[in-house]
């Protein structure tokens, strides 16, 4: 049976940040509770709760136009009507935080998005800075 990438630890997506400047892998693990998407950065492992990939989407659809990024750690406030900001909010499906483990809670706004650009779930920009994303 062929993996898919991102399936597993063993077959994770490979991806860069919007911007480029930093590679990192991410996958899926539905042995947690919840089901998780696991993502590796340099020495760093964050994990978000496995159902942002849909409700993000669910989102994007719903904003019918590009949204920004937005990217912060958990520590600094995020800049309203972004990703990062709508990722935090007591307004989103889950009623806050979409990371899991807390003080690694942020950057939500920098990791999920290329996930749900390799579904082909969404289209991500790739500047420097202020980048934005839009359902597909």
């Amino acid at each position: 049976m062929t993996k898919i990438a991102g399936s597993a630890a063993d077959c994770p997506w490979v991806l860069t940040t919007p911007s480029g400047g930093s590679e990192f892998t991410a996958y899926r693990d539905d042995t947690l509770d919840p089901p998780s998407l696991v993502v590796q950065g340099g020495k760093t492992q964050l994990h978000y709760d496995l159902r942002c990939l849909d409700d993000l989407r669910t989102m994007l659809v719903d904003a019918g136009d590009w949204v920004p990024l937005g990217n912060a750690d958990e520590q600094k406030p995020a800049a309203e009507g972004t990703v990062e900001a709508w990722a935090r909010s007591a307004h989103n499906p889950v009623g806050g935080w979409y990371g899991l483990k807390k003080g690694l809670r942020g950057r939500f706004g920098n990791y999920v998005p290329p996930v749900m650009e390799a579904l082909g779930w969404a289209e991500v920009e790739h500047h420097s800075r202020n980048n934005r994303m839009r359902a597909v």
